[in-house]
């Protein structure tokens, strides 16, 4: 008897699939390497960008929309979540004040994120717009602040608070031109392989871009082409 999705789901699925698969490898992996969490999780966003232009391409399907949002809480929630908590651990540990601070920003990130996600899928898709920062730019900052050296334990932790705010603010944020999107894959695919070259170059550029479409985008970054996300 063949599986139920057989039939039902495109080449887009499958790369979503990969990329929920992606943010548990990321969990396991932050218990032994933070960084390469964090190189796993800009993986699982390079697999994000993935979907979106093979959905285009060969067109997605009734499960796709769902099964993003879906991927996406494991990929850029509960992973850059639990990478936070575990610098946290390393830090003070969780007995600590500040361990409880961490640990309750963290989880409040994964719920904010799990809220995002679903009014997304309710009435984002398809828009060329979107409320509240996307998880995936959420994923990418924190990922990239502990490869370019940011890492210090407050600033990690105020970074999570501060996403979680604005993942569930009325700030809107238009969707990337495919060229922009494909050239933020290629510096996330820069900093995953080679994160360490100069000083550390690659994801001190994706930071500062990440940054800048954090600031920047509400105001001055609008467009008419909707993309899946």
């Amino acid at each position: 008897m063949q599986p139920r999705f057989v039939g039902r789901l495109g080449v887009a699925d499958a790369v979503t699939a990969a990329n929920a698969a992606l943010g548990f490898v990321a969990v396991v992996a932050a218990t032994v390497d933070v960084a390469l969490a964090a190189r796993l999780v800009l993986l699982a966003a390079i697999a994000d960008g993935l979907d979106g232009v093979l959905a285009r391409k060969y067109g997605g399907t009734p499960a796709g929309e769902h099964l993003d949002s879906l991927a996406d809480v494991a990929s850029f929630s509960v992973a850059p979540a639990f990478l936070v908590a575990v610098v946290a651990r390393n830090a003070w540990g969780f007995e600590s004040a500040w361990g409880v601070v961490a640990l309750a920003a963290c989880a409040l990130f994964v719920a904010a994120g799990v809220v995002r996600l679903g009014l997304y899928t309710a009435y984002d898709t398809g828009n060329d717009h979107t409320e509240g920062v996307p998880t995936t730019l959420a994923a990418t900052l924190l990922a990239a602040g502990v490869l370019a050296g940011v890492g210090h334990p407050r600033i990690v932790v105020a970074a999570v608070a501060v996403l979680t705010l604005l993942m569930v603010s009325r700030i809107t944020y238009p969707d990337l031109y495919s060229r922009d999107a494909l050239a933020m894959g290629a510096v996330q695919a820069a900093a995953v392989l080679a994160p360490t070259l100069g000083p550390r170059l690659f994801p001190r550029a994706l930071l500062a871009w990440a940054t800048a479409y954090l600031l920047l985008a509400p105001r001055f970054y609008w467009r008419g082409e909707g993309k899946r996300s």
